[in-house]
């Protein structure tokens, strides 16, 4: 297990959400009460000026705070945007991120597939990953976390998904970043134990973790789709993970269908229930 001090951030983390940002400004206390950092996307926020620029500097001054992207495409075939990575690097060295993620897929092909593509799970896939995450920690002079994904196919599939994770993660030398929800979504659509799936998972390497809501198709299909509460068996994973490997700092996700800032709130004070409880 790692110690507190081990990670970048500490505590229960909040999204920046443009849609949220009058609630955060207006329930400044509450907000500050019961959230310990929060979390950007850096595409939402790069070169942004006026007075969203000013409003998104006076909250990252409140809060420390970590970016997870939206469009690296660690995964894609085509070559990086050389021009949006040192953007990146500016930004997150201007701002003092605490940690930079983005996710262990891909979503561009020469062009935005404007979704999270999941990597074949072969040993080729593997290497032509972790040497493009290396090539970003390169750029960018950071490690850089990756999460595990959801998915809803595996195409071209040679080994289970755990093992490629941990897999790449082991080659590239970087972090983790572990969101629960997906585990649970994964394992509906797939059919296989959320937990045993979980203590699979490299979280000696995690910075820090993701929960969220999702979509509830079919008794057999599960949509991620971070606009929903997040349910009893999301928590239970999230409860297994503290037990299983200590209490780390844990984000909500909620980037769509928002409700009052209250019910978000609630929500982050179960996690920290959830933490507390963890410790003794």
């Amino acid at each position: 297990m790692k110690a507190p001090d081990e990670y970048p951030v500490s505590g229960c983390g909040l999204g920046l959400r443009r849609g949220m940002f009058n609630e955060y400004e207006e329930q400044s206390k509450a907000m500050a009460k019961h959230v310990n950092f929060v979390e950007c996307a850096p595409e939402n926020w790069i070169g942004v000026g006026g007075r969203w620029g000013k409003r998104f500097r006076a909250m990252i001054e409140r809060y420390p705070v970590v970016c997870h992207g939206l469009s690296l495409s660690i995964g894609g075939p085509a070559p990086f945007d050389m021009e949006y990575l040192a953007q990146l690097k500016t930004f997150l060295d201007e701002i003092d991120a605490k940690s930079y993620s983005d996710h262990l897929s891909f979503c561009g092909d020469f062009g935005q597939l404007y979704d999270l593509m999941p990597i074949p799970f072969t040993e080729g896939a593997v290497h032509y990953v972790a040497g493009r995450i290396k090539f970003v920690q390169d750029v960018l002079e950071r490690q850089i976390a990756v999460e595990n994904v959801s998915y809803y196919a595996a195409p071209g599939q040679e080994m289970p998904e755990a093992e490629f994770i941990n897999l790449v993660i082991e080659e590239a030398d970087c972090k983790f970043l572990l969101d629960v929800n997906n585990i649970h979504v994964n394992s509906v659509n797939h059919r296989y134990d959320p937990v045993e799936f979980l203590h699979k998972m490299p979280v000696e390497r995690a910075d820090y973790v993701h929960i969220a809501g999702h979509k509830v198709e079919a008794e057999d299909l599960r949509v991620d789709t971070h606009a929903a509460p997040i349910i009893d068996p999301v928590y239970d994973l999230l409860r297994e993970a503290f037990k299983t490997f200590g209490v780390m700092p844990t984000l909500l996700e909620r980037d769509f269908n928002f409700p009052p800032l209250s019910e978000l709130l609630d929500e982050t004070k179960e996690i920290r229930r959830i933490q507390t409880n963890a410790r003794v």
